[in-house]
């Protein structure tokens, strides 16, 4: 889940408001993480990877731009190739025996049809973000569909605070995060969640829920 934002002539991740990125909430150029996943890509060459853009990007066809100068369309899975109305996803087998192992998603409805990029909320369901989805309840953030929506075959599971506290992480990154994914099966339609969104993910209990 990455913040995409126009912000000194190019395309930068940074965590802002109000739409605009600044000196003081920039963090680095998408390009520069971009080539982080490819190089993760390429050491584990059997790793799908879904990137999830919260995308304030206004330049026409600026990300576009971003991904062919990373020459991220050798293994983007292509906008023909998912499902729609809640349809099947292709096997993990079958994606990584064509490559096709990146999957990118944007919040700017518009760029589906400019940019052939996927626009999240026509595939996914999210919960409740920040303190709010951390209360033994699971329903839908304001811009997803109801969690119950199988139509959207995806489902993510944010489990974060409005405002990090890493001292606290250690706690709720165990078994309140292990419980949440079982919190949310009913409110999704008995489905388990395909993404779950934490704090601090290097710590080592929600490593092991990843894996899980």
């Amino acid at each position: 889940m990455l913040d995409t934002y126009d912000f000194e002539g190019d395309i930068w991740l940074c965590h802002s408001f109000g739409g605009q990125c600044y000196d003081y909430t920039k963090f680095e150029p998408a390009l520069n993480t971009l080539r982080e996943i490819e190089a993760f890509m390429s050491r584990n060459p059997s790793e799908i990877v879904t990137i999830i853009l919260e995308d304030y990007v206004k330049t026409p066809k600026g990300l576009t731009k971003v991904f062919h100068r990373h020459r991220s369309n050798e293994v983007l899975v292509s906008l023909s190739k998912m499902p729609k109305n809640g349809g099947d996803w292709p096997r993990d087998a079958d994606m990584v025996a064509g490559n096709q192992r990146l999957l990118v998603f944007t919040s700017s409805k518009s760029k589906e049809a400019t940019e052939g990029i996927a626009y999240q909320w026509n595939y996914m369901v999210k919960n409740q973000y920040g303190d709010d989805g951390m209360k033994d309840k699971c329903f839908n953030r304001g811009e997803s569909s109801v969690l119950s929506d199988t139509s959207k075959s995806l489902v993510l599971v944010n489990y974060f605070r409005s405002v990090p506290m890493k001292l606290l992480t250690c706690v709720e990154n165990s078994g309140a995060l292990a419980n949440m994914p079982h919190t949310c099966h009913a409110a999704t339609g008995n489905r388990w969640a395909n993404f779950v969104a934490v704090d601090y993910y290097k710590v080592p209990r929600s490593q092991k829920i990843e894996q899980e």
